[in-house]
């Protein structure tokens, strides 16, 4: 059959129309929805620090707001920093993380819960919610040691007694044996809920600082 210029003409006319009409088309598609928010990432208590010494004291001293009252533990920060990581170096742990949990612990070091500063107890050891007994140590060092002792029994299932070896320096937290099993919480998001604290937000307010200290820093 033959077609007349006439019926091309308006051949080519609707299919012009249709062409414009698809976009509109499409865009009333269904939309598929949105990807549900990625799972926090595990963070190891076993493993290298992320963050040196100095970057830590960049992080506290440089953030906003500063947190209310004087800052009272019985060595500058950036001693207390430098012993953090080379604890946390000595026993395989993550002492930038274990930092972070010191100041949730004592108030950015404030020490204005239970736990004075004299007692150089940075991570609450003993000061449980009944019958608390906060331990005392006679340095700042020795309390950094204790803490980073007792995160490791919580994570490492070879931490299997307080003594060296397993452990790289001699046993000073006197509530090692009390973590039974050993290793029942290898990641820090696991803390809580029994695991160190009672609180169900305990991982999450250690984490939470810990991330603000990388993104201060650069460190992705």
């Amino acid at each position: 059959m033959t077609i007349s210029f006439r019926h091309r003409a308006a051949l080519l006319v609707i299919a012009a129309a249709l062409v414009a009409m698809a976009p509109g088309c499409a865009s009333r598609r269904p939309v598929s929805p949105a990807a549900p928010s990625p799972t926090p990432v595990a963070v190891p208590i076993m493993g290298a620090s992320r963050l040196s010494a100095a970057q830590l004291v960049a992080w506290f001293n440089g953030r906003q707001p500063r947190p209310p009252g004087a800052y009272g533990a019985t060595v500058p920060i950036e001693t207390l920093a430098q012993y953090y990581i080379e604890e946390g170096a000595a026993e395989g742990v993550t002492g930038d993380v274990a930092f972070a949990q010191a100041i949730v612990e004592t108030a950015w070091f404030r020490f204005s819960g239970t736990v004075p500063a004299w007692k150089n107890n940075l991570a609450g050891i003993g000061a449980a919610d009944t019958n608390p007994d906060p331990a005392t140590f006679p340095d700042a060092r020795t309390g950094v040691r204790a803490q980073i002792q007792h995160v490791r029994a919580y994570a490492d299932p070879g931490a299997y007694a307080c003594s060296v070896p397993p452990l790289s320096k001699p046993c000073v937290d006197p509530r090692f044996a009390l973590v039974v099993p050993k290793g029942r919480a290898p990641t820090w998001n696991q803390m809580g809920n029994g695991n160190w604290a009672s609180a169900e937000t305990y991982a999450t307010s250690i984490l939470t600082l810990y991330d603000e200290a990388r993104a201060f820093n650069g460190v992705r």
